[in-house]
Order: structure tokens, then sequence, then C-alpha cells
């Protein structure tokens, strides 16, 4: 059950952050830097998302249980929100390297030039840590219910993703001269239906738990 939390992990967060259409976007946005230049700005971008990513993986679910929010409503909700995510992707539909809005991507532009803030802005969020990631990371936490092991395997998947989107991050300009559009579409592609079909079982998990149906939905 460890191993198969962490993979669940890893291949939800690979989904919904997507390290090669970051390491795309750090290329686009970074021209000018040096090599140590970059690597400074992505180790601190991971950092900063990965505490956030961390924070929301093991306090999010315990507040919404605070406010009135039931188990099975954190599943069912967040599984609808991933399946859209995974939709964006699946269709091609999801912004990758334009993945901010006009303004947004101007104020990054802005940033970029004095490499002031960049590793917050736009990098940390809303690239790393955005909605889906902190959504998919209550999630998951919240179907360990409770087990201290399976919480670990989560954040070990977590953890497995953030080091690969660190790595992928400071080698961003190879990576965009080598990659092709081509592959990064297939990627995020395959990866998209991956995270539809684990969206989907967490609704089913989420109406299950529910009890509307009156007996769980298994795998």
């Amino acid at each position: 059950m460890m191993i198969e939390t962490a993979l669940t992990a890893f291949a939800t967060f690979f989904a919904v952050i997507g390290p090669v259409d970051s390491a795309v976007l750090v290329a686009s946005l970074t021209p000018n830097l040096s090599r140590a230049e970059r690597r400074r700005v992505s180790v601190k971008a991971v950092a900063i998302a990965t505490v956030i990513i961390l924070l929301f993986t093991l306090v999010g679910e315990p507040i919404l249980r605070r406010l009135g929010v039931t188990l099975a409503a954190l599943q069912t909700a967040g599984g609808i929100i991933l399946f859209i995510i995974a939709l964006d992707m699946t269709l091609s539909r999801r912004a990758t390297p334009t993945l901010l809005t006009t303004k947004e991507s101007a104020e990054a532009e802005t940033k970029a030039d004095g490499h002031a803030d960049l590793a917050v802005f736009p990098l940390a969020t809303p690239l790393l840590a955005g909605p889906g990631a902190m959504t998919g990371a209550i999630v998951l936490a919240a179907n360990t219910k409770g087990d201290p092991a399976l919480l670990v395997a989560v954040v070990a998947g977590i953890l497995a993703v953030m080091l690969v989107t660190l790595a992928l991050l400071m080698l961003a300009q190879e990576i965009h001269r080598i990659i092709g559009v081509t592959a990064r579409k297939v990627i995020v592609r395959v990866f998209g239906v991956l995270l539809a079909a684990l969206a989907v079982q967490t609704i089913f998990d989420g109406l299950a738990d529910s009890a509307l149906f009156g007996h769980a939905v298994t795998p």
C-alpha cells in the first residue's frame, strides 16, 4: 500500500505540476540568465513550492474538517477539480508556456529582467504550487484516512516529483532546445489521461464514502 500510494502521489503531482512544461517556461523567462543564476532561481522556486505543497498536505484537510467539510465531500470535489485539469491537459487546452494571463506574463517578464522575485512569482506560485497542486495535496492526504505510513508515502511521492522538477528546471535551456514541441505535447497528454483516471477514482471513492449508493466502489 505504501508503494502504491507513493506512486499515485508521484503520478498525480507529475501530471499537475508538469515539470517539462515548467522547464520550458523557465527557459522562456530567463534567456539572459547565466547557468549559475538559473540554478539559484530554480532552487529557490522549488524550495518555496515544496513548502507550500507540504503545508497543504499536512494541514489542509484538518482545516477543512474544522470548517465542517466531510472527507467524502473533499474527495469528490477534489476529484472533480483534478478531472477538469486532466481534461484540459488531454485536449491541449492547458496553457503551457503561456500558463499565465497577459497581465501576469508582463509582470513576470519585468521581474525576469531584474532577476528579482522571479523564483517566487511566477515560478513557485502559481506555476509549481498552483491550485491544482494544492487540491491534489489535500485529496491525497485525505485518502490516507489518517494512516501515518501512507501519509509518509504521499510526502515521499511529492518530494520525488519536486526533485525531478528541480533537475529539469536546472536544465531548462537544454530541454527547451532538445525536446521539441511534439514530444512535450505527447508527455502532457499521456499524464493527462493518467490524471483523469486517478481523478475519477477519487470521485468514486468520495461518493462511496458518502453512502449515497450503500456500498464502496473499489478499483
